[in-house]
């Protein structure tokens, strides 16, 4: 049978990924996805709600029917296969028509939030293609076009003896949400949070076109990072590949000097 191509589906509530790029919770898990093509993930918590084979559907929960979102994501993969292939989706944006509601669980107003910041909402793509692994060995998504700038990018800075490496790419609204109930879970407030990260569906991260950048032996999303050669490099030949520090010092959005975040925005 062959493999899932590297794509990542992505709906409001749940994620379709290849089965081959997951890792297994147990035995049971591994045989299964030793098998399957997909496997729906609930991007909430993680959990995998069914298998995706060739000749059906296995739910590794119970009321697979019942659950939020899964019929969605299951007539959104009719749409890949052979005769259509991902071009119907690859221009598709999520609308964010919940995150005003969560937002306002966490005291914040989305609108409010964004004329103080200048930060637009990104929504979500539906379709995100693989750009390699990042620096601890996970999956990397992107939108097609800056997943293949960074693999060109990547190679021609290895090319002139420069290593870097991504520390993450694509985020969705609900990895970010998790973010600050974790904070808040710990007794920060949401002001102190964000001073670090922006608020849920405000980050570049979800809109599948940037990525934090490093380089063997630095730490990840450090300042420490603009003092290095592959830095330096990003500088000289980023913008050739269509790459721009989004957060320079003193940028209007109130946000720290981040040397590591990059954005796509074509050539």
């Amino acid at each position: 049978m062959s493999r899932s191509p590297p794509l990542l589906l992505n709906t409001d509530a749940i994620e379709a990924w290849p089965a081959a790029l997951l890792r297994a919770h147990g035995n049971a898990d591994a045989r299964l996805l030793a098998r399957a093509r997909w496997v729906l993930r609930r991007k909430r918590d993680g959990r995998y709600l069914a298998a995706i084979f060739d000749h059906g559907v296995h739910s590794l929960i119970p009321h697979l029917p019942q659950e939020p979102g899964a019929a969605e994501a299951l007539d959104a993969l009719s749409w890949l296969n052979p005769q259509r292939g991902s071009g119907p989706l690859e221009q598709r944006l999520l609308s964010p028509h919940g995150l005003h509601e969560r937002l306002q669980q966490l005291g914040l107003d989305a609108d409010a939030y964004a004329a103080d910041t200048g930060l637009a909402l990104e929504a979500e793509p539906v379709l995100l293609h693989s750009a390699g692994r990042d620096r601890f060995g996970r999956p990397l998504w992107l939108r097609r076009g800056a997943a293949q700038a960074w693999r060109r990018m990547r190679l021609q800075a290895a090319r002139e003896g420069i290593a870097l490496d991504a520390i993450s790419g694509y985020r969705s609204h609900a990895y970010q949400l998790g973010i600050f109930e974790r904070k808040l879970a710990r007794g920060q407030r949401v002001a102190e949070i964000l001073k670090v990260n922006a608020a849920p569906g405000f980050s570049e991260h979800h809109s599948g076109m940037a990525l934090d950048i490093g380089t063997p032996g630095e730490p990840p999303a450090e300042a420490s990072f603009e003092e290095t050669a592959a830095f330096a490099w990003l500088q000289d030949h980023a913008a050739e590949h269509g790459f721009g520090m989004s957060y320079p010092r003193g940028n209007p959005h109130g946000i720290v000097h981040e040397p590591w975040h990059w954005r796509w925005s074509g050539r």
